[in-house]
């Protein structure tokens, strides 16, 4: 409870942080802020174009000429979410290290100032897709009701890796550097451009072991399919989610004072 006491104290400094990185992303661009939708709108076009006019890739059990586009979308969209959370979470406390050193304030508002832009971020080019859908005719109805679950559990599993290996990032260097490189396996081992049932029967069980798997395979669900997930095969993402924010938490406290030192 002190904890979230001293983020709602702070609340004015972790609004006007999402702001400032806002502001000194576009501040010497012409367009400014519209580039925040103008990228994503031609990221879905060109998916959208080119799978579904040029390629006309289709997927099993998916009808309409923009199954796999939307399969595409959705699994690009909700894995670049997490990995921003995560490289966020990761480098947070390295890049205000000068904050850290001449400013007094609770350094738990750092990965919520890391989450907030994330998903300011992921709002505007969700918000953008839906409205493809929309206009589409693909809207998946009611089962949209469904994504903010599957999200949270994304991002609780996200938060919660990002705040561990941001605390080891500051005596081990080397942690953000690995961590890159296995962010792009784990993209290429989670079914996200290709249907887990493309895998071979023998690789197939192994994708249990990947806690993304299952939550790709819930939001693809959703939004290509107009599916309800299968609740059952997310709690072990979820609970797994919960085991590194509480890990992360406790590295944070142990090693909070020397993390200044570090820096």
């Amino acid at each position: 409870m002190g904890a979230l006491r001293s983020l709602w104290v702070y609340r004015g400094f972790i609004h006007s942080s999402v702001l400032r990185d806002f502001h000194v992303r576009y501040r010497n661009s012409l367009l400014g802020a519209v580039w925040a939708v103008l990228n994503p709108l031609a990221l879905i076009a060109v998916y959208t174009l080119i799978f579904s006019q040029v390629m006309r890739a289709r997927l099993p059990g998916i009808e309409g000429p923009y199954g796999y586009s939307i399969y595409l979308c959705a699994g690009l969209l909700s894995w670049g979410y997490f990995a921003e959370v995560t490289t966020r979470g990761q480098n947070m406390f390295i890049e205000n290290a000068n904050l850290l050193k001449k400013m007094s304030f609770p350094r738990l508002c750092l990965p919520v100032i890391a989450l907030a832009t994330a998903t300011v971020n992921f709002a505007i080019i969700f918000g953008l897709f839906c409205l493809f859908l929309l206009f589409s005719g693909t809207f998946p109805g009611w089962p949209i009701l469904a994504v903010l679950p599957v999200i949270a559990i994304a991002v609780t599993l996200a938060l919660g890796l990002g705040m561990a290996l941001g605390v080891l990032n500051v005596f081990f260097r080397d942690v953000g550097q690995a961590f890159g490189i296995l962010l792009q396996f784990w993209f290429w081992l989670t079914p996200i451009v290709y249907p887990a049932s493309i895998l071979p029967p023998s690789v197939q069980p192994w994708l249990a072991l990947n806690p993304l798997a299952s939550i790709m395979a819930a939001l693809q669900g959703i939004l290509a399919a107009g599916r309800w997930p299968d609740w059952s095969t997310l709690w072990p993402a979820a609970l797994l989610g919960l085991a590194l924010c509480a890990l992360g938490l406790q590295l944070y406290r142990r090693h909070a004072g020397d993390m200044v030192d570090e820096l």
